[in-house]
C-alpha cells in the first residue's frame, strides 16, 4: 500500500504532442495531485514563473527548447522541483545530457506502462515529500544548536559570575563564622572569670587550666577547630558547679558526703546540657562532659574507655587535675607543683594515656610555672611600658580573676589610660604584668 501524498501537489506535464498531453491527462485523472500542461518548454518556463509546480515531466524531442534544455534550466532555478523525462529508445543523447545537465530523478520511456508511470510520480512525490521535511528538519536543527550554542555561551557566562557570587557569599560567610568562633572563645573567658567570682583567689583554677590546654595544643601543633573547642572547654568545664553551694564549691573532691559526690559526678553533664544549646560551642561542651573520663573506663558520665575517650577530653583533665591537685581541690591539702606532676605519672594507666601525659607533663617540666611557650617571641611589661598598637599574647586579669583583655588585643592610648586606672584601684598596690608580642624591630626595654 502506497504512502499518502500531501496535498496541493502540482505536476507539470510539457510535450508539443497534443495527444500525447490528452493521454497522460487521462490516465493522471483520478490522481490525488493537480496536472498542468505546457505545449513547449518556453511554455513551461512561463508557468514556472507564475506559480509553484512540484513535478515537471517533459518530452525529450520538442521543436525549440527541448526536454534535456528545459530541465537543465528548472534545476538552476527551482531546484526543489522533480525533473522526470519522457524519451524514446532512440533519445540516448538527450537522456544522457538531461541525466547530467538537469540532474533529472528518472526517464520514462515511451511508450510507458500506464501503472509504472504512476507509480513513478507517486515514488517522486513521496521522495520530494521526505526531502523537504529532511531539509526543514535540518534547518530546524541548525537553528536549535545555534540558540542552544548562543544559550550555552549565556549559561556559562551566568553559572560562572553566579559561582563567583557564591564563591565570594561563602568566603564572607566563612570569615565572619570564623570571627564569630572567635568572639565565643573571647565571652568564653569572660563567663569563666565570673565563675571563679565565687572561689578565693589562690583556689581559682580556669585561668591557669586555660593556659596549659593553650601552650599544649601548640606543642602538639592540634587542628584550629580542636585548639578553639579545648580553650572554651577550659574556660567552662566547671560551668555545672554553679548551682553548689559556697562551701561545697570550695571542698576537695575526697571530703564531698555521699549527697555531694552524687552532685559532682554529674557537673561534666550539666555543663554540657548548658552549653549544647549554642552551636559553636558543641564541640566544646563534648569535651567537657568527657573531661572525668579515665583511661582504665572507670570515670564518669559514661565510664569510656582508652582511645574512646575524644582527644580533647584527655587534654583537658590532664590540665585540670594539674591544676585542681595545686588549688587543693581535689585533694584535702595542696600539692606543690613537682608532686602534682608525679602523681600525674604515677596514675598514668589508670587514668591517662600514658604517652599523652608523657608529653604533657615533659612540657610542663620544659616550660616552667609560667607556661610560657613563647617567651622568645614575648615581651613582658608593665602598664607604663605599653604603646598604642601593641598587641597582647595573653590573657590580661584583673587582681579578683576577673578577665580585662584578651589575648589578640590592640591596644589603644584610651585603653592603656583605662588598664592604669583599674591597676590604681587593685587592692594590695597589685601591678598588671602584661605579655606583648614582640614586634620584629623591637628591642626589650633595658
Amino acid at each position: 500500500m502506497s504512502s499518502p501524498l500531501p496535498p496541493n501537489l502540482r505536476l507539470l506535464l510539457v510535450d508539443d504532442e497534443e495527444n500525447i498531453l490528452r493521454s497522460l491527462n487521462r490516465i493522471l485523472r483520478k490522481e490525488p495531485y493537480e496536472v498542468v500542461t505546457a505545449a513547449s518548454g518556453e511554455a513551461a518556463l512561463a508557468i514556472l514563473a507564475e506559480q509553484r509546480i512540484d513535478m515537471v515531466i517533459s518530452d525529450a524531442r520538442m521543436p525549440g527548447m527541448d526536454g534535456p534544455t528545459l530541465l537543465s534550466a528548472i534545476r538552476r532555478q527551482w531546484p526543489w522541483c522533480i525533473r522526470i523525462l519522457l524519451t524514446g529508445y532512440t533519445d540516448m543523447n538527450s537522456t544522457i545530457k538531461a541525466i547530467n545537465d538537469g540532474k533529472i530523478y528518472r526517464y520514462i520511456s515511451k511508450p510507458w506502462d500506464d501503472e509504472e508511470l504512476k507509480m513513478v510520480i507517486h515514488q517522486a512525490f513521496a521522495y520530494q515529500y521526505s526531502e523537504r521535511r529532511r531539509l526543514k528538519l535540518e534547518k530546524l536543527t541548525r537553528q536549535q544548536n545555534q540558540e542552544l550554542q548562543t544559550l550555552n555561551a549565556s549559561l556559562e557566562d551566568k553559572v560562572t559570575a553566579r559561582t563567583a557570587e557564591l564563591e565570594q557569599v561563602a568566603s564572607t560567610l566563612e570569615s565572619a563564622y570564623g570571627e564569630l568562633r572567635r568572639h565565643y572563645v573571647t565571652t568564653t573567658e569572660v563567663f569563666s572569670s565570673l565563675i571563679t567570682q565565687r572561689l578565693p583567689k589562690d583556689l581559682q583554677p580556669n585561668t591557669r587550666v586555660i593556659a596549659l590546654v593553650k601552650a599544649f595544643a601548640r606543642q602538639q601543633q592540634l587542628d584550629e577547630e580542636l585548639s578553639r573547642d579545648l580553650a572554651m572547654a577550659a574556660a567552662l568545664y566547671n560551668l555545672g558547679k554553679l548551682g553548689w553551694s559556697d562551701e561545697m564549691i570550695r571542698a576537695p573532691s575526697d571530703r564531698l558526703s555521699k549527697t555531694q559526690s552524687h552532685l559532682y559526678r554529674n557537673y561534666p553533664e550539666e555543663s554540657e546540657q548548658l552549653l549544647m544549646a549554642l552551636e559553636p560551642m558543641q564541640g566544646a561542651a563534648r569535651l567537657i562532659r568527657h573531661h572525668q573520663e579515665r583511661w582504665n573506663g572507670r570515670g564518669f558520665p559514661d565510664q569510656l574507655e582508652g582511645d574512646a575517650i575524644p582527644l580533647g577530653a584527655q587534654i583537658l583533665k590532664l590540665a585540670v587535675d594539674l591544676t585542681e591537685l595545686q588549688c587543693g581541690l581535689i585533694l584535702s591539702r595542696k600539692v606543690p607543683r613537682d608532686d602534682a606532676l608525679k602523681l600525674l605519672e604515677r596514675q598514668s594507666e589508670r587514668l591517662y594515656d600514658p604517652s599523652l601525659s608523657s608529653a604533657f607533663i615533659a612540657m610542663c617540666e620544659r616550660l616552667g610555672p609560667d607556661i610560657d611557650p613563647l617567651a622568645a617571641e614575648v615581651l613582658t611589661l608593665t602598664t607604663a611600658e605599653l604603646a598604642p598598637g601593641m598587641v597582647l599574647a595573653r590573657n590580661l586579669y584583673a587582681a579578683s580573676g576577673m578577665l580585662l583583655l584578651n589575648e589578640g588585643k590592640e591596644l589603644s592610648r584610651i585603653l592603656i589610660q583605662k588598664l592604669i586606672t583599674f591597676e590604681r584601684g587593685e587592692p594590695d598596690n597589685t601591678r598588671y604584668r602584661l605579655y606583648i608580642h614582640r614586634p620584629d624591630d623591637t628591642e626589650e626595654p633595658s
